[in-house]
């Protein structure tokens, strides 16, 4: 009993102290921020929002989208300053992302200063009841707002970058209108590998495994064995099929097999099926914060955690996932749909995870790059973020995100 409770005794001090440590570590945080506050007296004077949607060329989607989605949207913010310093966030137009931000977060940041990162980051938080939608939206323009302040790229604003360039895949091959997978997929990845993507996702889960396991085969036989594939189920499936689909991916060699489930409830049975699949799952992609996340961790849902710093509250979110993520031997990849406000922010946050190990790394984490139709990644600011050819994309090093939004061409696709 004396050495029970002596072991319980010096975990409690143990933790007591790492508690004092992280409490110090913010303390001092915040006191660096209000002294950047007092150097810099930069007032909020405005915070905007702007619902993007775009006719597409031709009609995509993915295995639940029916019909195919023929448009595409988006909600953009962006924080004025009475510096004539602005910055943009990105997130998306659903679960009254606008509203909240309109109606209830927009009023509490102007006349704030933006360096007062934490403190404003407490306020967003408890004022919408854990809207993360809008809270990272405005995150991504408050961290783009102070970088451009300080002068220093969004990565130097959380610790400095841990590597130069992230490894990237390519999101695509997703149902066509008036084209069958067999005949696109293994076209579009060949092409994709020539434009020097390493990596590449595929959408599965529109027909049945008997069809689509020939589908991901004849990719596999077009590419070669060097090339990283994954595979996203996009909620497609029940228990059974989707172990019989992950059995034909983890035999193609597939690197993980992404939310054959249905996301709700809670992610339910992610945990049972992740104990009889050869292949790692990964999900995690509508993640709200980090509650949920270690919720999910602990039930051992996932072998690799895919939070968005759109859906679930911004880059400082992500980084405590993560960390938590690294206490379980989960590895994070983030997922990333949207433009390039929204990519620039990610590129960011993918430089400063650090790799799951000490030694020579093959799993760093990767960006999603989508490629399917998106004028927000292509036409609205001065970087479309093509992969190079080896595979990798460069972190940004201007101050803020790294990228300037051309209004104009925002406007131009303005619905509201």
């Amino acid at each position: 009993m004396k050495k029970s409770y002596a072991m319980i005794h010096r975990r409690r001090m143990l933790q007591t102290g790492a508690a004092l440590v992280a409490g110090g570590s913010l303390c001092l945080e915040e006191m660096l921020q209000a002294e950047q506050a007092r150097a810099n007296p930069v007032k909020i004077t405005a915070v905007r929002t702007y619902l993007l949607k775009a006719e597409l060329k031709r009609a995509f989607g993915v295995s639940i989208s029916v019909p195919l989605d023929k448009t595409r949207s988006t909600l953009l913010v962006k924080i004025e300053t009475d510096a004539g310093i602005v910055g943009w966030g990105e997130t998306a137009p659903i679960m009254g992302a606008r509203g909240a931000i309109v109606d209830h977060l927009a009023g509490r940041l102007v006349g704030q200063n933006p360096l007062r990162y934490r403190h404003l980051l407490r306020q967003l938080w408890g004022r919408v009841f854990h809207n993360a939608l809008a809270v990272g939206a405005l995150e991504m323009a408050l961290n783009d707002v102070r970088g451009k302040v300080l002068g220093k790229p969004v990565a130097e604003l959380f610790g400095g970058r841990l590597r130069d360039k992230v490894p990237v895949y390519a999101s695509a091959m997703n149902y066509l209108e008036g084209a069958e997978p067999e005949d696109h997929y293994p076209e579009e990845a060949v092409a994709l590998v020539k434009q020097g993507y390493q990596a590449l996702k595929m959408r599965l889960g529109r027909y049945p495994v008997r069809r689509e396991s020939k589908i991901a085969a004849s990719v596999r036989e077009a590419v070669g064995p060097e090339i990283r594939l994954m595979a996203d189920g996009n909620a497609a499936y029940s228990i059974k099929p989707a172990l019989a689909m992950g059995e034909a991916l983890h035999e193609l060699g597939f690197d993980f097999w992404e939310e054959p489930l249905p996301q709700d409830p809670d992610y339910a049975a992610y945990d049972v099926l992740r104990e009889k699949l050869k292949i790692p799952l990964a999900g995690g992609e509508v993640i709200p914060d980090r509650t949920t996340a270690r919720r999910l961790l602990d039930r051992g849902a996932f072998d690799i955690i895919q939070p968005d710093i759109s859906l679930c509250g911004g880059i400082s979110e992500v980084l405590f996932i993560a960390e938590l993520a690294a206490l379980s031997q989960v590895q994070i990849v983030p997922h990333c749909w949207g433009g390039a406000i929204l990519i620039a922010g990610t590129i960011h946050l993918l430089s400063l995870l650090p790799d799951p190990h000490w030694g020579f790394p093959t799993d760093t984490p990767l960006l999603e790059l989508d490629r399917s139709e998106n004028p927000w990644r292509t036409e609205i600011t001065d970087r479309s973020f093509e992969v190079a050819r080896d595979g990798f994309i460069a972190v940004p090093t201007r101050p803020g995100l790294g990228i300037e939004v051309d209004e104009k061409r925002v406007k131009k696709y303005q619905a509201g």
